[in-house]
C-alpha cells in the first residue's frame, strides 16, 4: 500500500479513551474520593498508564488505610465492573471511521493499551481487520509503550509514528522521542488531562476522534517532516476544536 505523507508511516490508536469511551477515570476518582483520599493531577500522573502493579500501588497510597497495591486493584476492578454495567463499553462515535481513514491515506494502524487483548477481541474484534502486525499491543509490561510499540514491533523511526491517546503521560514519552501525537482527553468533570497535556506542549486537542481528518493529519506529517512538530515556540498555538461529548 503506497502512502500519501512525507514521514509518517504508522497511527498507533490507544483503545480506552480513543477508540472506545472512558471507563476508568470516573472510576479511578470514585475510588479514591470515596475513601477519604484527594484526587489531583499527582494522583493522575502516578496511575494513569502505568503498569497495573504500579497504578494499584499508588492508588492505595492515596488514599487512607491499609489497603496494598494488590488489594486497591483488586478493588479497583470491581467498581469498574459495576460501573460498566450502568455505563457500558463502546465504541466512539467516529472511531471506526478514523481508522478506515487513517488506512484509506496509506498509513499502517494498530490499536494498543494496558488491558489484554481479550479486550479488545471483545470490544473491536469484528474490526481487527483494520490493524496491522499484531493489531493490538497490551503494554501493561512496559508502559506507555511509544518507543516499544514504534521501533520494536513496527521496526520503524520515532518520526515515522503518530500516537493518539488521552493521557498526557504518554504526550510527554512522545515529545521526549520525537514522536508525533494527538490529544483525545477524557471530558469527564473531575479530569486533570486537558491541563497536562497542553503543559506538556500538546497542540493538537481533539473531542472526537471524528476531529482527525485529512487536513489535521497533512499538518502533523508536515511539521514533523520539517521538524517543528515539538518546536517549544509553538507551544501556546493550540489547535484545540469543539469538545463532543463521549458516548457513554
Amino acid at each position: 500500500m503506497s502512502h500519501g505523507f512525507e514521514r509518517l508511516r504508522l497511527a498507533a490508536l490507544n483503545i480506552d479513551g480513543v477508540l472506545l469511551n472512558d471507563t476508568f477515570s470516573p472510576v479511578i476518582h470514585q475510588f479514591v474520593v470515596s475513601r477519604g483520599g484527594h484526587y489531583t493531577a499527582e494522583l493522575e500522573r502516578s496511575v494513569f498508564s502505568q503498569p497495573q502493579r504500579v497504578a494499584g500501588r499508588n492508588m492505595a497510597a492515596a488514599v487512607p488505610g491499609n489497603l496494598t497495591g494488590p488489594e486497591a486493584l483488586a478493588a479497583y476492578f470491581e467498581e469498574r465492573d459495576a460501573y460498566v454495567a450502568r455505563h457500558p463499553v463502546t465504541v466512539l462515535d467516529g472511531a471506526i471511521s478514523l481508522v478506515v481513514r487513517l488506512r484509506a491515506l496509506g498509513l499502517r494502524t494498530v490499536c494498543y493499551g494496558g488491558l489484554p487483548a481479550e479486550h479488545f477481541e471483545r470490544f473491536l474484534g469484528d474490526h481487527a481487520h483494520l490493524f496491522d502486525g499484531p493489531g493490538y499491543v497490551c503494554t501493561d509490561g512496559f508502559r506507555p509503550g511509544v518507543h516499544e510499540i514504534t521501533t520494536e514491533v513496527f521496526g520503524l523511526r520515532h518520526d515515522e509514528a503518530l500516537f493518539v491517546d488521552d493521557v498526557a503521560r504518554v504526550a510527554e514519552a512522545a515529545r521526549e522521542l520525537g514522536v508525533a501525537f494527538i490529544g483525545h482527553p477524557t471530558d469527564f468533570a473531575h479530569s486533570h488531562q486537558p491541563r497536562l497535556m497542553r503543559e506538556a506542549g500538546v497542540r493538537y486537542l481533539v473531542g472526537s476522534p471524528a476531529e482527525i481528518d485529512e487536513p489535521m493529519l497533512r499538518a502533523v506529517d508536515s511539521e514533523v517532516a520539517d521538524g517543528t512538530f515539538w518546536a517549544p515556540g509553538l507551544a501556546a498555538e493550540a489547535v484545540d476544536r469543539p469538545r463532543a461529548s463521549a458516548a457513554v
